[in-house]
């Protein structure tokens, strides 16, 4: 059993970060959630890595699980990409080494543009079913689905469990609750809520504002990126088409993808086992070359 313990970052407004650390030593892999996900959604992977000799730390992103709702209310790619910056920078001092990253949806997003912007930031990047352009269609049922129940919340978990049911057809039911519990709070008036802050859906500074810029941007400075990456896609995915996938490896030198079967947007969760064999591959040549 892989030992895990509590960690705290500073993200670039000063919030406050929760984090994990799993494993004793070894390379440093910093794991960046999914949008309205939390740090635990790694646990089984974060868990996997460290038994493969590396030292996994997954992080709540800002507003996020047990990390500090931003009293800014800043929520934008760039703002979440300057809390990776802050991550990086502190994980490279605690643990004398430049890590790698595994972002998936906004964490890998947040993630790609800090590297575009500095990229000698990481080691190696990891995307998870994420480029810069994306299906808008896949985009906005996200969005609509992290929106629908955002204030009115849950009656109970089996409620909660219905309608991921309905949003994600394809994935088998789990047999226990808990793993759902760790993405919701029970609020005073006993109703559940994503672990979120609702902050993040608003127009001014929340996740829509100039992401149109921020992406055209990256894509610009993709030629320019010669940070070995890897881009991990659900073959099912509704948000990453092979034409994206394609497209955004012929850009960037030293970017590769694999294809997950039986996998959508939710690569890790979808097929943990096939996604850590990829991911792990992955770090292993780095780690070898």
């Amino acid at each position: 059993m892989i030992e895990r313990k509590e960690i705290e970052f500073e993200g670039a407004e000063g919030n406050r970060l929760a984090g994990d650390v799993w494993g004793e030593s070894g390379h440093p892999v910093i794991f960046l959630h999914g949008g309205g996900q939390t740090r635990r959604a790694w646990d089984a992977t974060a868990e996997r890595v460290a038994a493969n000799g590396m030292r996994a730390i997954t992080v709540d992103q800002r507003g996020h699980g047990e990390s500090e709702w931003v009293r800014s209310g800043h929520y934008s790619f760039a703002d979440f990409s300057e809390d990776v910056e802050a991550i990086v920078r502190q994980v490279e001092n605690l643990f004398h080494a430049r890590p790698s990253a595994v972002g998936a949806s906004l964490g890998g997003l947040s993630c790609l543009v800090a590297v575009t912007r500095h990229p000698s930031l990481l080691e190696s990047l990891i995307l998870v079913d994420v480029t810069p352009k994306m299906d808008p269609e896949g985009v906005a049922k996200v969005r609509g689905f992290m929106a629908e129940r955002m204030e009115e919340g849950f009656a109970s978990l089996e409620e909660a469990s219905e309608a991921i049911a309905r949003y994600l057809p394809h994935r088998k039911r789990p047999n226990s609750l808990d793993g759902l519990r760790k993405n919701l709070r029970l609020d005073a008036d006993g109703r559940y809520r994503w672990h979120w802050d609702p902050a993040m859906m608003r127009e001014n500074r929340g996740l829509s504002a100039e992401g149109r810029g921020l992406m055209e941007e990256v894509m610009a400075n993709l030629p320019n990126l010669h940070l070995p990456v890897l881009l991990v896609r659900g073959m099912q995915s509704e948000l990453v088409h092979e034409v994206h996938a394609r497209e955004f490896v012929d850009l960037a030198p030293s970017a590769a993808y694999v294809d997950v079967g039986g996998a959508g947007h939710m690569v890790a969760g979808d097929r943990n086992d096939v996604f850590c064999s990829a991911i792990l591959d992955f770090l292993t040549d780095r780690r070898a070359a």
